[in-house]
């Protein structure tokens, strides 16, 4: 339980730092899905986000790893009709054993039984700050595939990830309006200094009434969603009244407008205005009236009423004026209209840079800060008053190689990571993991620094070296006695007794694997601690070679597995400490005949590669998927595959260790498609060696 605990710790730990590097909306989807379906399984996968009512705005499909574009209305449906639907109502995880029995699930046209069949099916919301920001959902092409546990692994992925897919919406709107509202600016600057919507409005209708000489002026703005247009502002005689009226989409002289994309003067409205009862305002008399489009990047977002001209007709240049007029307004209240946006999405995001689990630091680029969350304030035990007279560098020790002199390499690549130790206030010092990133902050180039306490994840690190430490230093004395008494027994058999021999052997086999193990822990401590290895020696590559196959003998007669060898003829010694390279290849053979059938087949083999003889161990076993050749070699690291095999997970990470250390290199041949295939490389013994 406390093993499974910790596992769940190190992914979701790993997920939430994977999500936490990326700020781009795709991005973190993308990385969302393949999380989960690494950990928790399933073919495919799906994301759709959700806006603050509950709509899809974005989405992503996942077959594998390629990525499948233009899914927005595809999801949209299901949403509405389907499982992601049922999970939004009802803000529950659903778990689908079986596509085929559950009404929930949505059957397209290129869904039906008879082509795919039944699958099984995860669909989980993703939460943030109590509301839904989004549904992920997995889909296996087996039924029955998932159980409860699956599904508990993907709720916790989704609980883990939901705030980042929030952070991402919110910061892609962020930039996309920001976008927009920067590309309006120079038009609204030519026309108005005022950005406030309600003051825009006012001088729009002022410069209206004074242009035409009217006695009223009404400005109508389109209502997102309905197309029903609203008198947002009014001046002049009986203002008041046309405040708030509504006019239906497709309705009265504004509906004509809009249909024919220009102005229209009616100049005795009670004759020619088939639309009396749509364009009445209480207590005006309207006499005459004249409309004009307010435009904006070529869409009409809104209409101009100049209401009874005061010399009792509109000037022949009337509709002329107030086109012009509309066409400068429009920009005017569309920038208006982002910034009130952008001041919001401003206001939420410094609500989430508050709210951050982690301390953030925001800097200029000589390191002075700037800003910091409350996280930070918190956790450090520093005023806000002092913080701004400090710099990055007093907190923690900046990784100029990380960041580069000046921050050169946070201009090129914007982000960069290391662990540090956080100096608080009060002199306590806490290991964190350090995210830098440059950003735009209120149009401010700056630098963002984000801290993750990683103390627990640091002690966990000790424990795991004290074990083996225990280990290593506990179990060999008793070990030693144990293969001593071993050998005395051998020595003690007066007649020969198969079965008593057979036993021994084991016994002997066992007890040498301990040691190997023991050794191999011992050897990674010192090498992770940056010790030379000191006892090398030229050492013949056949005959490692057949010691390692014949130390593995046992265990591959049992499988019935079968060898080969082609060292080719003439190999020259490798320049190693021969009983840790034994037990390198010892390692990789062990694996080799774990995860091969019986019956398989293993070859090994020798030959010159440059400057180094390359040593390479096949198999026709399970092979290891490319996305894991890397992460097994790390230490604790075990491979996903599904196969129920024991072991610590040290034994590749030792050998990395090993083969690192004689300056050579070990990785898994990823052209090699049979099974799989180390390739291990060690330098040559040279003349002045073989003199030494």
């Amino acid at each position: 339980m406390e093993n499974d605990s910790r596992s769940l710790l190190e992914l979701l730990y790993h997920v939430s730092r994977e999500v936490a590097t990326a700020l781009d909306l795709r991005t973190v989807l993308q990385r969302v899905l393949y999380a989960a379906i690494d950990n928790v399984g399933g073919e495919r996968g799906s994301i759709v986000v959700m806006d603050d009512h509950g709509k899809p705005l974005d989405s992503i499909i996942v077959h594998g790893r390629r990525v499948q574009g233009e899914t927005t209305q595809q999801l949209r449906v299901t949403v509405e009709r389907g499982l992601a639907g049922w999970v939004v109502r009802n803000k529950k995880p659903a778990l689908v054993p079986d596509t085929s029995r559950d009404k929930r699930w949505l059957r397209r046209p290129d869904d039906a039984v008879q082509q795919t069949g039944a699958k099984a099916a995860l669909c989980v919301p993703l939460m943030a700050r109590e509301n839904i920001v989004g549904v992920l959902t997995l889909v296996h092409s087996y039924p029955n595939a998932f159980d409860r546990s699956h599904l508990e692994l993907m709720q916790a992925i989704a609980d883990q990830v939901g705030i980042a897919v929030l952070n991402a919406r919110l910061y892609t709107e962020s930039q996309r309006q920001a976008r927009v509202m920067t590309a309006l600016a120079d038009g609204a600057m030519t026309i108005n200094s005022s950005l406030q919507m309600d003051d825009v409005l006012q001088r729009i209708l002022n410069q209206t009434i004074q242009a035409l000489q009217v006695e009223t002026v009404g400005l109508a703005l389109e209502e997102s969603g309905s197309g029903d247009f609203i008198f947002r502002a009014a001046t002049g005689n009986q203002a008041g009244n046309i405040i708030g009226k509504r006019v239906r989409a497709g309705e009265g002289l504004i509906a004509k407008v809009i249909q024919d994309r220009r102005g229209v003067v009616i100049p005795a409205l009670r004759e020619e205005n088939p639309f009396k009862k749509h364009d009445a305002f209480d207590g005006i008399d309207s006499q005459a009236v004249a409309l004009a489009p307010i435009q904006a990047q070529g869409k009409i977002i809104g209409v101009i009423e100049a209401i009874n001209p005061t010399s009792g007709v509109f000037d022949p240049d009337a509709l002329l004026v107030m086109t012009g007029i509309g066409s400068m307004a429009g920009t005017t209240i569309q920038n208006a209209q982002f910034v009130e946006k952008v001041e919001e999405t401003q206001k939420r995001y410094l609500e989430l840079f508050n709210d951050s689990i982690d301390p953030i630091l925001v800097s200029d680029w000589e390191g002075n800060i700037l800003e910091a969350n409350r996280k930070f304030f918190s956790f450090s035990g520093y005023d806000r008053d002092t913080i701004h007279t400090m710099k990055v560098e007093d907190v923690h020790q900046i990784n100029w190689e990380s960041v580069g002199e000046n921050f050169d390499y946070l201009r090129d690549t914007h982000a960069a990571s290391y662990e540090a130790v956080l100096e608080l206030k009060e002199g306590e010092k806490i290991p964190v993991e350090v995210y830098i990133r440059s950003t735009d902050l209120g149009g401010e180039h700056t630098i963002l620094w984000t801290f993750r306490d990683i103390h627990e994840r640091k002690e966990l690190d000790s424990l795991r070296n004290d074990l083996t430490s225990m280990i290593y230093h506990d179990l060999r004395s008793p070990l030693a006695n144990v293969v001593s008494s071993l050998e005395v027994l051998k020595t003690l058999l007066v007649e020969k007794d198969e079965a008593v021999e057979s036993v021994l052997q084991i016994a002997s086999n066992s007890t040498e694997r301990i040691q190997r193990l023991i050794s191999s822990l011992l050897d990674v401590n010192r090498l992770e601690t940056g010790q030379a290895i000191a006892t090398q020696k030229g050492v013949s590559p056949k005959r490692i070679v057949q010691d390692a196959l014949e130390t593995i003998s046992t265990s591959l007669l049992t499988r019935r597995q079968k060898t080969t060898q082609n060292i080719d003829e003439n190999i020259p010694n490798i320049w190693a400490d021969e009983d840790m390279i034994r037990r390198v290849l010892i390692n990789i053979l062990e694996n080799a005949s774990k995860f091969t059938p019986s019956e398989g087949n293993i070859s090994v083999g020798a030959k010159m590669d440059g400057e180094f003889v390359q040593l390479w161990i096949a198999d026709n076993g399970m092979g290891i998927p490319p996305e894991e050749h890397e992460r097994v070699f790390e230490k604790f690291a075990r491979t996903k595959s599904g196969a129920k095999v024991s072991g610590l997970g040290i034994g590749l990470a030792f050998c990395r260790l090993a083969i690192n250390g004689h300056g050579g290199k070990i990785w898994i041949d990823k052209h090699y498609t049979n099974g799989t295939k180390f390739n291990i490389n060690l330098p040559v013994e040279k003349e002045q060696e073989q003199e030494a």
